[in-house]
């Protein structure tokens, strides 16, 4: 009987024991996950910031030199965030960015990283930052030669703002880029409509730098495609 009322007393103290130290162990995990996911929140913003100062920087040498640690930046974050859509997006667009200031046949291979890039996005979460490796990928199909240079193509273009579009219809890069899409094809009236749209895009969190200097590019825009319709 004292073997039994021992074994007893054991379980009874035991049982708590063991209930708060999985309670503990799960506290830690998930606080291991959310100082993950914060940090890989702050890289991002700070990455985001970083280039907005690269890509719309006047000065040619500065601008070459920020790409370049642009670069390195995003090749960091998507090798210590491999499985966040965001990393691979951000180091798509970096690329993409630099391959349209380098220019030329040096940036070939810039531009086919990008687009390896934002394909693996698709691949992980293509909903990603509201859909915004299809609006990568679609103005990127838009820019770059086409075959046999590079893989530029209209239709490749067209399938992914349009996707894009309807994963965030008021979006304001994916307005601007489908308008750019339809000056190509010379529908004016279409980029026109878009034009508008990304004038009055909803502001986004933690872009404010970005979202400022894509007003002025969507001004400059809307005078062109005024012009070409007689509307001044």
């Amino acid at each position: 009987m004292k073997n039994l009322k021992k074994m007893t007393l054991t379980s009874t103290i035991t049982k708590p024991l063991l209930l708060l130290a999985l309670f503990c162990g799960f506290n830690i995990h998930v606080f291991a996950n959310t100082s993950a996911q914060n940090d890989f929140s702050q890289a991002l913003i700070t990455l985001q910031h970083q280039w907005s100062d690269a890509n719309y920087a006047k000065d040619k040498g500065l601008k070459k030199s920020a790409f370049l640690a642009l670069q390195e930046e995003s090749i960091k974050l998507k090798t210590a965030f491999p499985e966040q859509a965001e990393a691979w997006i951000w180091h798509g667009i970096v690329q993409s960015s630099y391959a349209g200031f380098k220019g030329g046949l040096g940036a070939i291979s810039l531009v086919n990283d990008a687009k390896e890039a934002l394909e693996k996005a698709l691949i992980i979460d293509e909903n990603a930052l509201q859909g915004s490796a299809h609006t990568s990928l679609g103005i990127l199909y838009l820019k770059v030669p086409g075959w046999p240079v590079s893989f530029g193509n209209d239709d490749q273009s067209e399938k992914h703002l349009k996707t894009a579009l309807k994963m965030n219809p008021t979006g304001i890069d994916v307005n601007y880029f489908l308008a750019e899409f339809y000056i190509e094809q010379s529908e004016y009236n279409k980029a026109k409509e878009h034009l508008v749209a990304a004038s009055s895009a909803p502001a986004r969190p933690n872009r404010k730098d970005a979202d400022k200097f894509r007003q002025v590019e969507i001004n400059v825009l809307l005078a062109t495609v005024n012009e070409e319709l007689g509307e001044y």
